[in-house]
């Protein structure tokens, strides 16, 4: 589902305002408000499994790959291969951007504390957990 053939108008319908704003106008969320801030290890073990775009389903993250940062948003130390690809901002931060709708989900850091070094800084609104059970 390339972004082109996604109708704008019902994703405005689909979407709370929140989701639409940041999916597809690439805001942000306010920090330590999202649902999925902490991980599953620290909420029930139960809820392990795989994080999905909220616009179109593709596999993003997998929820062993999740770690609290203490910033208020959902981090990662990798996610699944070929499911993001990455824009330069003039600002200097990375943008993650779903490869198959283009839709904004949050930022790449190089501060993340496990071997990758990575910190996939997303917005909650962005992601839908499917769990394993």
């Amino acid at each position: 589902m390339a972004r082109e053939n996604i109708k704008e108008e019902d994703l405005k319908l689909r979407l709370t305002k929140e989701q639409y704003h940041v999916l597809r106008e690439k805001g942000t969320e306010r920090p330590f408000t999202g649902k999925y801030v902490h991980p599953p290890a620290q909420a029930a073990k139960n809820d392990d499994g795989t994080y999905v775009c909220m616009v179109c389903g593709q596999q993003l993250f997998t929820s062993d790959a999740q770690f609290d940062s203490g910033t208020g948003w959902p981090s990662f130390d990798k996610a699944i291969n070929g499911s993001v690809k990455y824009n330069k901002e003039t600002d200097g931060r990375t943008e993650i951007i779903c490869t198959k709708c283009n839709s904004h989900l949050g930022h790449v850091f190089d501060d993340g504390p496990t071997d990758t070094g990575k910190r996939y800084c997303i917005n909650s609104v962005c992601l839908d957990l499917k769990t394993k059970k």
